[in-house]
């Protein structure tokens, strides 16, 4: 027991003499928030290095020039193809020159003048899916 109360004195007195103080100052990596500009690109390329996303790759730049050639070929035919029937259809009930709601299969078309101008209304209601176009005056 002695001999604990005198180490726990030693120990007091011993480590007031031999303690020290620095003065500690903060200053961010990063350059976005006050760091130094040299360490952007390390910053950078270590961000990268840890991205495990990847970009979609856009399927239509690994085609061949033959491939996107046909598949032009086959949307220029699908448009005339469609643009005709619409054509025979609108001229069925007269073109879209009155306002009202139209029916083509799922599509409804709903036609009417505004402020903006022709503003033309379109629900597929198979999918619910809808666009609006406006013609201006």
């Amino acid at each position: 027991m002695k001999k604990l109360r005198s180490f726990l004195i030693l120990a007091c007195l011993g480590s007031t003499s031999i303690m020290a103080a620095q003065q500690l100052s903060y200053e961010p990596l990063n350059p976005a928030f006050g760091g130094n500009n040299f360490n952007y690109n390390w910053m950078l390329s270590s961000a990268t290095a840890q991205n495990q996303l990847k970009a979609p790759t856009n399927p239509r730049e690994q085609q061949s020039d033959l491939e996107r050639f046909g598949e032009n070929i086959n949307n220029q035919v699908l448009s005339q193809i469609s643009r005709s029937l619409l054509q025979q259809q609108s001229d069925a009930i007269g073109g879209f020159t009155e306002p009202g709601t139209y029916t083509f299969g799922t599509l409804n078309i709903e036609v009417f003048q505004s402020d903006e101008g022709l503003v033309i209304n379109i629900l597929d209601t198979a999918t619910g899916e809808q666009t609006q176009v406006i013609v201006p005056n």
